[in-house]
């Protein structure tokens, strides 16, 4: 198929900006394929409801024919259904489970591949941290009281760090897998 036939959407309300469309641009050079399993979408007028950046990104690498495979035309869609697939695609309704992530991915793997990794242990000082400083997970209940029971994850980047910053706070700490985390679970009353 030839990229100039495909028309971004011109009321397209998803962007990416500098690092994050570099990075979107150096995995698809790096993993073409991937356009084949996750395809732009175009209605009938070629125009996407789906893949803007990705258009884009296929633009600015000097791409002129692209695989059939990377685009997925939908015409049966009402004028309502497209406006709602729009939001729809672009909604992020999972997270990450970072504690997942550190033991089984390479951080210089997730970065290479787009994730931005947060750094959390940077900078943060326990007298003044907030809810935005740390992972809270309200529904994690180990002893059956969720209303008065918080979870802290702290993730630093190796067992020194953990060491000093905890060790500072009077905690104790134990390693699991490749990650060093500490869950701390404080009853309130």
């Amino acid at each position: 198929m030839k990229l100039k036939d495909i028309k971004p959407n011109p009321n397209n309300p998803r962007v990416l900006r500098d690092d994050k469309f570099q990075k979107l641009k150096q995995s698809i050079a790096e993993f073409p394929k991937m356009l084949s399993l996750r395809p732009m979408v175009i209605d009938e007028n070629n125009v996407v409801l789906g893949g803007n950046m990705r258009l884009r990104a296929l633009q600015e690498l000097g791409f002129t024919d692209i695989d059939e495979a990377w685009v997925k035309k939908s015409s049966d869609l009402t004028e309502e259904e497209k406006k709602r697939f729009i939001i729809a695609d672009n909604v992020a309704f999972g997270e990450w489970d970072w504690d997942t992530l550190a033991n089984d991915w390479e951080v210089v793997d997730l970065e290479s591949w787009g994730l931005d990794i947060p750094n959390w242990s940077a900078g943060l000082d326990v007298n003044t941290m907030t809810d935005e400083d740390v992972d809270i997970n309200e529904e994690f209940d180990p002893i059956g009281n969720s209303a008065n029971v918080q979870r802290v994850v702290f993730i630093f980047d190796g067992k020194e760090e953990a060491e000093s910053y905890l060790n500072n706070l009077g905690v104790k700490f134990e390693k699991r897998n490749m990650a060093w985390q500490v869950n701390l679970s404080t009853q309130f009353t």
